[in-house]
């Protein structure tokens, strides 16, 4: 009988006989000799064309039983994150009492208005499931799959990310233990005696007060609290500090309430959107997500890299985290957003040290820099921007 344990390997050889086989060999001792129910395989393009055989060689070389796994512009290993140059990052885990079961989703457009997914994760017992997704941005719309899975499976967390690192169709890859798979999305959903714990970091902090949408079209904001919401947003940007009104003026935000009953709000308690432009002539905010509605609670927002520092070591203390007497019992997957990293933080493996830095002792942990980052806010699946979501596998606590 198998017992809980992950392990996690990277290695940054450009040679990629080189770095599978140090993978290999440090995920087999990682897991003491046990053989793998899941793998997770994330690598970066410089691997170039051996990546095309790179799921069913790995599957093989592990005896795992399902893997799934794709490109990354930059790769997570580990305590590392590595933004410039080869690298291939695994992880693996024993689960026992837990059934993995593989998916493969493809959407086609059954009218202009309606899309069909083919494919979807099966569930059978919704209250002990977790469901993994890595998506290709180029072909598959997350923002649809998880509004479906939102309907039909309420409450059963999505987490993940959108393959990076390509410039257009085709360049990014997916691929399971059979191959790589011609766009779309694939994902495992687990049930049974390990859960993922989502952790997602929006990394924005509240300005001004809470406001009320009173008018609004498509994702265009008219009014706030009966004003033109342009003239809000204005005298809200005076009423800050310096410091904060050069954070407004440079990537302003906004934060849809999750739950408008509550009277205060604080960092967690929003879905995050960018504000795509303001309309001088109607007065408007335009908001990057088509679900803005009247009567919606909303609230301006901020982001720098001390703020989403602080988000993320919170939320893991808080949500994810916690000292574990057997760090190999517990095992992380790290999705963040390819805006984070060097580009957002002026250390190197930010992401990752606020994840590690949440246990008593160095987890097994994987993942990518990703295009898209998925994870729950609220009870509810969403595709996210600038977003470190992270996947915390451990033995259920109920």
């Amino acid at each position: 009988m198998s017992t809980l344990r992950f392990a996690s390997a990277i290695s940054t050889s450009a040679a990629f006989p080189t770095a599978f086989r140090e993978v290999v060999d440090a995920i087999q001792a990682g897991l003491g000799g046990q053989r793998p129910d899941l793998a997770a395989v994330f690598v970066s393009h410089h691997h170039g064309a051996a990546i095309e055989d790179l799921g069913p060689q790995m599957a093989k070389a592990l005896n795992v039983r399902t893997l799934i796994g794709c490109t990354g512009e930059s790769i997570v290993g580990g305590g590392r994150e590595v933004e410039d140059g080869a690298a291939l990052s695994v992880w693996a885990g024993a689960l026992p009492h837990t059934t993995v079961r593989p998916y493969t989703v493809a959407a086609e457009a059954e009218s202009e208005a309606t899309l069909r997914f083919e494919g979807m994760p099966v569930v059978r017992d919704p209250a002990r499931a977790s469901i993994l997704v890595l998506a290709d941005p180029y072909t598959f719309p997350a923002a649809e799959f998880l509004e479906i899975l939102n309907e039909k499976l309420p409450g059963v967390p999505a987490i993940g990310g959108m393959a990076s690192g390509g410039s257009g169709p085709g360049q990014n890859l997916l691929f399971t233990h059979e191959g790589v798979v011609e766009g779309g999305a694939i994902g495992v959903v687990l049930e049974g005696e390990v859960e993922i714990r989502p952790v997602v970091s929006q990394g924005c902090r509240p300005v001004g007060k809470p406001l009320v949408i009173t008018n609004s079209r498509e994702n265009f904001i008219l009014k706030l609290g009966g004003r033109p919401a342009l003239e809000v947003l204005v005298e809200v940007a005076k009423a800050l500090s310096a410091r904060d009104q050069k954070l407004l003026q440079r990537g302003p935000f906004l934060g849809l309430a999750i739950d408008a009953r509550k009277s205060t709000f604080e960092r967690g308690d929003f879905l995050v959107r960018g504000i795509m432009g303001l309309d001088q002539e109607e007065g408007a905010v335009v908001v990057a997500d088509g679900t803005i509605r009247n009567g919606m609670t909303v609230q301006f927002l901020v982001r720098d890299a001390e703020s989403a520092g602080e988000d993320l070591k919170q939320l893991m203390r808080a949500k994810g985290g916690g000292e574990t007497e057997a760090p190999a019992s517990v095992g992380a997957m790290v999705f963040s957003c390819n805006g984070r990293g060097s580009r957002m933080f002026s250390k190197p493996d930010h992401d990752i040290g606020c994840v590690q830095s949440g246990f008593g002792a160095p987890i097994p942990a994987a993942g990518f820099f990703a295009a898209g980052e998925i994870g729950p806010v609220g009870g509810r699946n969403f595709l996210h921007g600038f977003t470190a979501s992270i996947a915390v596998f451990r033995a259920r606590s109920t």
